[in-house]
């Protein structure tokens, strides 16, 4: 059952997709607490959800707020990313029923779970203007059904954005791209996709090509294609101040852009130095926006990924100007203590995404002039809305690629997400693991983290142990810094070979991957979730947090501590261990219920079908468009003796008429 109940006069997010009436009177199981609302909390009750946030599966134990920010410096004692999904699942141990809270709300919100007190979990916005939906359901599988159902279908991109994708902020000409498309080749590794970051753009302005460094965009498109390979570049969300830039002069012309109190363009600077940002809570302004896409899909460019839309500031002009009048006075002096020197390392740090820079400007709505602050959660799913609007004209029933940094719950309709700028380390290895099913119970199924770490060096071991789980996601894409190592597969040539076997095991599983996707999308069943959902009653599965159940028939159990060679794991019901060193080398054994120790070397992955179960799997290919979804074998656990058969999703990939009963077929009879 899903209730909704109105608090004020809440700002229309279009977050939900169902027409709920207003309820009135008391609103079950919470109780007013001054400005929000708390719940009281049994000892063993679990918390799930809140999407792209730092913890575990139970985000019991810490505070949090969704106020979206552009956080490099990921680790447990942040309080937000990205991204604002404000729904939470509270699962009870003692059965009597599970919770769904929806905080629809376009600001901060903050979360309170266990970290005041340790039985009580509260919750309350930034102003008591929101609509909250409660989902209440036997099971914590139904309300995250209900949930999925409450705010509309989830973004379906084509099949070839399921292969790997390599990417790196720094491939500054074609013939880098060039030489990756080479090396991977060479390699005899699969690739589908190498993204560019902003070094293709001319001066980091969007929408325009940097000709020396990238002379014929088309041509290198339309080359990489014919070996399956696409290109995706980078849009960020700041226009460039440039008179000379059309795309700028136009958005001026016709008041696109987001203004200061007094009407005036509001500015900050990213990466081209000082920019406008594009008001994409106006419908014409989003549309405004969408079209410029086109000088890219005109070059056959059939994919891109949104960034920096939070949207990240590095800093406005007149805050840095006082910056620097600060500095001048303290630079007459002879002699700096602590308080000066840490203040001014402070004052230049605080320039970046400074919250009064966010008090600054507004957005022209439909509900009237509203200051950012106060819907700051909404830019970046709204810029993802922009470019996925677009797509619909510019690529009429074809799909395009879309993935972005930041996001609200809406915007799943549009886009998927990758998690943000993580670092090369063994806990965030960890991280990605828990907060799969979490992004994904908010929509978002189209997901991944930047594999191998984003910022610092990565290492062979995390590199390899990090592809062992990510073959799985369905965002599968290696990205770094500029600074960091250079972390292209086919570079670990200490382990090239177990990572070909782990990237032809990813594109052999795809058969099952794409179908299970599809499910999910179309059906809004679950991709990956916590053990608890589909086991609700084993006491032992509420605890486990590092295993994920993955689709209809499977469950994966990564590997994520360094210089291990096994791992713990947990089985609800017996099932049947995979050791897979290659999609041909592995041992099998059925396995009871119960804990076990297992060996797992690197280069090995532990894959568990589920008791009735059948997993197709092809040949592996260096591309998608290689892949033959026609001979298959089949991995399946039967323990009465009879074969468990599998409904297969297959279609063209890439054009939008994803409904058609002709796209199953059952397999493996």
């Amino acid at each position: 059952m899903i209730q909704r109940f109105v608090i004020g006069k809440p700002f229309p997010t279009e977050s939900v997709v169902l027409d709920l009436p207003a309820e009135t009177g008391p609103v079950p199981y919470l109780t007013p607490d001054g400005d929000g609302w708390q719940y009281v909390m049994q000892e063993k009750d679990i918390v799930y959800g809140l999407g792209e946030m730092p913890r575990g599966l139970n985000k019991r134990g810490w505070h949090y707020e969704t106020n979206n920010t552009d956080e490099s410096e990921h680790g447990e004692n942040r309080l937000s990313y990205y991204a604002a999904h404000n729904f939470l699942l509270i699962s009870p141990a003692d059965g009597s029923g599970c919770i769904g809270i929806f905080v629809d709300f376009p600001g901060k919100v903050s979360y309170d779970i266990g970290y005041t007190r340790h039985d009580t979990l509260r919750f309350a916005t930034a102003e008591p203007n929101y609509a909250l939906c409660l989902i209440t359901a036997p099971a914590a599988a139904e309300v995250a059904k209900e949930f999925r159902q409450l705010i509309g279908p989830s973004y379906i991109p084509p099949k070839w954005a399921f292969g790997l994708a390599q990417s790196r902020f720094g491939y500054k000409t074609e013939a880098d791209i060039r030489e990756v498309a080479a090396q991977y080749k060479a390699n005899g590794l699969p690739l589908d996709m190498i993204c560019l970051d902003i070094d293709y753009m001319q001066s980091y302005a969007d929408f325009t090509i940097d000709k020396a460094r990238f002379p014929d965009l088309g041509k290198l498109a339309a080359g990489l294609k014919a070996e399956g390979i696409r290109l995706v570049p980078i849009i960020d969300a700041g226009i460039r101040c440039d008179d000379n830039d059309p795309v700028c002069r136009e958005g001026l012309e016709k008041g696109y852009f987001c203004t200061k109190e007094d009407g005036t363009p509001f500015v900050a600077a990213v990466w081209p130095g000082k920019a406008y940002f594009t008001d994409f809570l106006r419908p014409d302004a989003r549309a405004w926006f969408g079209r410029q896409y086109k000088v890219l899909t005109d070059l056959g460019i059939e994919g891109f990924w949104n960034d920096m839309n939070e949207p990240a500031l590095f800093y406005s002009p007149e805050r840095l100007k006082a910056f620097f009048e600060k500095a001048a006075a303290l630079s007459r002096k002879d002699n700096l203590d602590q308080n000066d020197f840490f203040g001014l390392v402070r004052s230049v740090m605080g320039l970046m995404n400074a919250p009064e820079d966010y008090r600054s400007f507004y957005h022209d709505t439909a509900a009237g002039r509203v200051r950012h602050d106060r819907v700051h959660n909404l830019y970046g799913g709204c810029m993802t809305r922009a470019a996925g609007e677009a797509f619909q004209t510019l690529r009429p029933g074809q799909r395009t690629l879309l993935y972005c940094r930041s996001s609200s719950i809406g915007a799943h309709r549009w886009g998927g997400i990758w998690l943000g700028d993580n670092h090369s380390s063994w806990s965030q290895l960890l991280a990605n693991i828990q907060m799969m099913p979490a992004v994904q119970m908010c929509g978002f199924l189209y997901s991944g983290a930047d594999l191998c770490g984003f910022s610092e060096d990565t290492t062979p071991d995390l590199a390899l142990r990090w592809l062992e789980f990510g073959l799985f996601t369905p965002l599968m894409r290696n990205h770094a810094d500029a600074e960091s190592r250079e972390q292209e597969f086919y570079r670990f040539t200490d382990v090239l070979p177990a990572i070909r076997n782990m990237l032809d095991l990813r594109y052999a599983l795809l058969p099952y991957l794409y179908s299970e996707f599809m499910k999910a999308a179309l059906e809004d069943a679950p991709y990956f979730r916590p053990l608890a959902f589909d086991y609700p009653a084993d006491p032992d599965a509420r605890e486990v947090d590092d295993q994920l159940l993955l689709g209809e028939g499977l469950m994966v159990a990564p590997v994520h501590t360094q210089n291990a060679h096994g791992r713990t794991v947990y089985l609800p019901e017996g099932m049947k261990m995979l050791r897979l060193r290659s999609v041909s080398d592995y041992d099998e054994e059925v396995l009871p219920a119960g804990r076990h120790y297992l060996p797992c070397e690197l280069g090995e992955v532990l894959l568990f079908i589920r008791p009735g179960h059948t997993v197709p799997v092809a040949q592996p290919a260096a591309n998608t468009a290689l892949l033959d979804d026609t001979a298959l074998t089949f991995w399946r656990f039967a323990p009465d003796g009879r074969p468990a058969p599998y409904r297969m999703y297959a279609d063209d990939g890439v054009t939008t008429d994803h409904n058609r009963p002709e796209h199953w077929r059952i397999v493996g009879q």
